[in-house]
């Protein structure tokens, strides 16, 4: 395959960044320098929206300001930073990449991009954009964002995760970062260029170049995008093999004794493993009697069941239904394993994001005596 056009890679360059110079966001990590505050917050944006993640950051960044703290961090401590954020691997992986920092490279955040590359739950992208936002090195970056723009850029029709595809974008990507690196200075906004570059591509696919109704008249490359110049940029990027979304039903119980309730902690390899949750099980037919699955999962009879609540939520692929009752029970069960919590306690265990949704609805109905 040939060789990106170095014309057009130029000309894409000397639209983007002058327009980020003038568009840009003013995020809270876009005002350092600090290698760890930019991968704590390349970390949160995995899966996540920017306006969900800006108050994560501040939190996390208060409460552990160096790589040492976050290193030397709880596990409680920073899946309760985390929750309601998802994906936890996530977190714990950032944790354990803090940790070999602080082992192997005395607590300095490593700069060369294959040490980077090598620390738990970072990837190509990751390590792409710690290298250049951080420390300006010409660096390619390639997400969603980033794919949807070079693929309308350069009408590229075959599914992105096809690999000599994703070979083509990763090289225009790295083609782009190095024409940036390269140029002169700009006045009035000499910024790092590497930085600037990759960023704009994020920036533009954000804000501009959207999945769809993209604002093709306000693009700053709109000149020399063959999608627009086809009128049919939301034809691209070509994700055919998208899975469709599948329904699944839970049944949790809110299980009340002596004014406390009973909560497990998810077992580590799983799904949102080390955070809490109440009692639950899946449901796999539409009719079943919320008692006799009170008994499936617990190995006493309840004394009451009523209502609770229904959480609809969404995980990867999966629409989640979670229909909740709470319980009151006369006797603590040996074999009811988890542990026993006030509820003046439970807003300082990190849950997953629907059982804290059903800890702050139990916690109002026992209080209120409804």
């Amino acid at each position: 395959m040939s060789a990106p056009n170095p014309a057009k890679i130029k000309a894409l360059v000397d639209a983007l960044l002058p327009w980020f110079a003038r568009e840009a966001r003013d995020l809270p990590w876009r005002r350092t320098r600090d290698p760890y505050a930019i991968w704590v917050s390349e970390i949160m944006l995995q899966q996540t929206q920017v306006k969900t993640v800006i108050p994560y950051w501040e939190r996390w960044m208060q409460a552990l300001p160096t790589l040492e703290a976050a290193a030397a961090a709880s596990s409680d401590q920073i899946h309760k930073l985390w929750e309601g954020l998802g994906y936890y691997t996530r977190v714990r992986n950032l944790q354990k990449a803090a940790q070999l920092i602080v082992e192997r490279h005395s607590g300095r955040f490593p700069e060369a991009f294959d040490d980077i590359l090598a620390l738990p739950g970072i990837g190509r992208y990751t390590a792409g954009a710690i290298s250049s936002i951080a420390f300006n090195q010409p660096a390619p970056i390639l997400d969603g964002n980033v794919i949807r723009v070079l693929t309308r850029l350069y009408a590229i029709a075959e599914n992105p995760k096809d690999k000599q595809t994703n070979d083509r974008l990763w090289r225009l990507a790295k083609s782009l970062v190095q024409q940036a690196a390269n140029s002169p200075p700009r006045a009035p906004h000499p910024a790092p260029h590497a930085s600037s570059l990759n960023q704009s591509l994020m920036e533009l696919g954000a804000l501009i170049c959207t999945p769809r109704r993209p604002q093709c008249l306000l693009c700053p490359v709109q000149p020399h995008c063959e999608a627009a110049r086809r009128q049919c940029p939301e034809d691209f990027p070509n994700l055919s093999d998208i899975l469709p979304a599948t329904a699944q039903q839970y049944m949790a119980f809110v299980v009340e004794s002596r004014g406390e309730v009973l909560v497990r902690k998810r077992p580590e390899g799983g799904v949102n493993a080390h955070l809490w949750e109440f009692p639950n099980t899946r449901i796999y037919f539409r009719k079943v009697a919320p008692a006799d699955m009170f008994r499936l999962v617990l190995p006493v009879a309840p004394k009451t069941l009523q209502p609770l609540a229904v959480v609809k939520h969404s995980i990867t692929r999966y629409r989640i239904t979670l229909t909740a009752y709470l319980a009151t029970v006369t006797r603590r069960h040996p074999r009811m394993a988890g542990k026993w919590v006030r509820l003046d306690r439970l807003p300082k265990l990190a849950f997953t994001a629907a059982h804290k949704k059903l800890a702050s609805a139990a916690a109002k109905s026992i209080l209120s005596g409804e």
